[in-house]
């Protein structure tokens, strides 16, 4: 806690510190909320391991919240947080062990939420997906660093994971483990499906979130409204498809069923449509299904990689949690499968194009 309060002291902008509490439950950065005498803000060390440059994130950060602030305030309906610098003016900073360490701007008040208990919430959580898309759609993707190179590309994932299985594993190969070698192997010709797409230029990348699950967005506090979109740290070009699937994953994983809520993934994905409006193409219409169904298994099988190494990549609390991860999202993916007409019925339905 000593060292926390000499890292804190460099964005506290001279003010005592009060308190330093761990703040949410990402899976990879270490995060706290700092208070101080004038003010709250976010305290996160970057994890090296996951972001080799996390210079680069701090770059990208930067560069969003410039774009941000040229677009007339009144139709910005989302609160991007500010990098704060630190006192010497500083956009990180670099501790003794070569940890890198940030500050950004409380955004309150708000709550993230880890489950969505209305139509409402759903609703929102499209728009403000779009509309963050809708912010960056000018804003040049190939000016923006690749922080995490092969990030979302499901082939990329497959390819790791057959090096790993050449290898020696650190885990028993149990049933469990065959279960999920079993259904890879029944996945293999989809696998491809997004990026195929995008060598042949029938889909494009765009600057994308990288991660919007649900608790990632922010309400206002007895309301259904989201005001901010937060852990910005994956902004980075890549297909919007992969955001919608990643988005609809997690708001739509029925977990005690390992299910997906067909319901509430068509409400999701009107109000995203409705808000993207010529945003999105009739070609990005056509991968609508292969993404809802894709990234699922995408994070399976890096759940699935990373226990095979003996847990080193996602934070865990006991051995076999990730094994566990890894199950759960490939009988999500296996549901989606399931569902596969009454998806592409619906997605259809809401595509202009075929009207």
């Amino acid at each position: 806690m000593n060292q926390l309060q000499q890292i804190a002291q460099h964005f506290s902008a001279g003010q005592p510190l009060r308190q330093i509490s761990p703040l949410g439950n990402g899976l990879i950065n270490h995060t706290f909320l700092v208070d101080t005498d004038a003010r709250r803000f976010v305290l996160q060390g970057l994890n090296s391991r996951v972001f080799p440059q996390p210079e680069q994130v701090i770059s990208n950060l930067q560069q969003l919240n410039r774009h941000i602030a040229k677009i007339p305030p009144n139709l910005v309906q989302l609160q991007i947080p500010a990098l704060l610098p630190t006192t010497d003016g500083q956009a990180f900073y670099r501790d003794e062990s070569d940890q890198l360490w940030r500050a950004l701007e409380l955004i309150q008040p708000a709550e993230s939420r880890e489950q969505l208990s209305n139509d409402q919430e759903a609703s929102q959580v499209g728009f403000a997906l779009a509309h963050f898309h809708g912010l960056c759609s000018d804003l040049v993707a190939d000016t923006l660093h690749d922080t995490l190179p092969g990030f979302h590309i499901t082939p990329h994932y497959f390819d790791q994971h057959l090096a790993i299985l050449a290898q020696p594993l650190a885990v028993e190969l149990d049933a469990e483990v065959r279960q999920c070698q079993d259904f890879i192997v029944s996945f293999q010709d989809k696998i491809g499906l997004l990026e195929d797409a995008k060598l042949r230029g029938e889909l494009r990348e765009r600057v994308i979130h990288g991660d919007p699950k649900l608790n990632n967005f922010l309400f206002q506090p007895n309301s259904d409204r989201i005001v901010s979109l937060i852990d910005l740290d994956t902004v980075k070009p890549g297909l919007v498809h992969y955001d919608i699937g990643d988005c609809l994953r997690s708001c739509c994983h029925i977990r005690h069923k390992n299910q997906f809520d067909l319901p509430r993934c068509q409400i999701i994905l009107t109000s995203y449509l409705e808000e993207a409006g010529a945003f999105f193409t009739p070609t990005d219409y056509a991968y609508l299904y292969a993404a809802i169904f894709l990234i699922p298994f995408e994070l399976g099988l890096r759940f699935f990689s990373d226990y095979l190494q003996g847990n080193v990549y996602f934070k865990v609390s006991e051995p076999k949690q990730n094994l566990q991860r890894a199950l759960d999202q490939f009988a999500l993916t296996q549901n989606i499968a399931s569902q596969q007409a009454e998806l592409l019925k619906m997605i259809e339905s809401l595509n202009p194009a075929k009207h």
